[in-house]
């Protein structure tokens, strides 16, 4: 008996000391486990109050631009009919987008979806700012992105992973849509700029590329802007 016992000491000493380190494998994960899902209550959490706080902004924002545009109105209708000021008006609403703007310059079409069952590279948010930072250099007065106006404060970024927000307005789906960009300026330096430095490497993408020139309309810029901090020049 004694012998029989000293034979099976050894296994059940293994078999206990497995046991024990599988537990303490287990409750050590579901401490991990736990911990996961406290960071993500309180991310989540976090995420909440900001987009409260955002949500509150925005509408904050939409009402200054309200009273602006009011302010603005009166301030027409107070100059009259003076050339001079209705010019600097019009100057000014064209500068700043706020101006439905039309005139001579080129629509490009760019369609990133998939062509005959060939898998294409999505265009990125750093994709449109590139073309759009050429358009800009090639001298363009005036772009617009499905219909979204380009002002100095335009954001281009992802919301999620695939659809495109610009202005914070999504211009895309899931599966993709042809972006249309509207441009005014100076026909064949944008048409140069673009098929030279742009399209070239699109195509090679397997994207499908179009320019043509023609009189567009770009639509006004329609979010709204504060400026919390930047205040004009006293001195000026």
């Amino acid at each position: 008996m004694t012998r029989w016992k000293r034979e099976l000491a050894l296994p059940v000493t293994l078999v206990a000391i497995a046991l024990g380190f599988l537990i303490s494998i287990a409750v050590q994960t579901q401490k991990n486990v736990s911990a996961a899902e406290q960071i993500n209550a309180q991310r989540m959490t976090a995420a909440k109050s900001v987009l409260t706080t955002v949500q509150a902004q925005n509408d904050q924002l939409k009402q200054t631009n309200k009273e602006l545009r009011s302010r603005l109105e009166q301030a027409r209708k107070q100059g009259g009919t003076d050339p001079s000021i209705l010019t600097d008006l019009a100057q000014a609403g064209i500068l700043d987008g706020t101006r439905k703007v039309e005139g001579p310059g080129v629509q490009i079409f760019i369609d990133d979806r998939k062509q005959d069952h060939k898998t294409v590279l999505p265009l990125t948010p750093d994709n449109l700012l590139e073309i759009v930072n050429t358009l800009r250099f090639a001298g363009s007065e005036a772009i617009g992105i499905n219909q979204q106006r380009m002002v100095a404060s335009t954001a281009i970024v992802y919301s999620g992973s695939s659809t495109i927000l610009v202005n914070q307005v999504p211009i895309t789906r899931v599966e993709g849509i042809p972006y249309e960009i509207d441009v005014i300026g100076n026909q064949d330096t944008l048409v140069d700029y673009f098929s030279n430095l742009e399209a070239d490497a699109l195509k090679k993408a397997g994207i499908n590329v179009s320019i043509v020139r023609k009189v567009v309309q770009i639509p006004a810029f329609k979010g709204s802007r504060v400026f919390r901090l930047a205040k004009p020049d006293p001195n000026e």
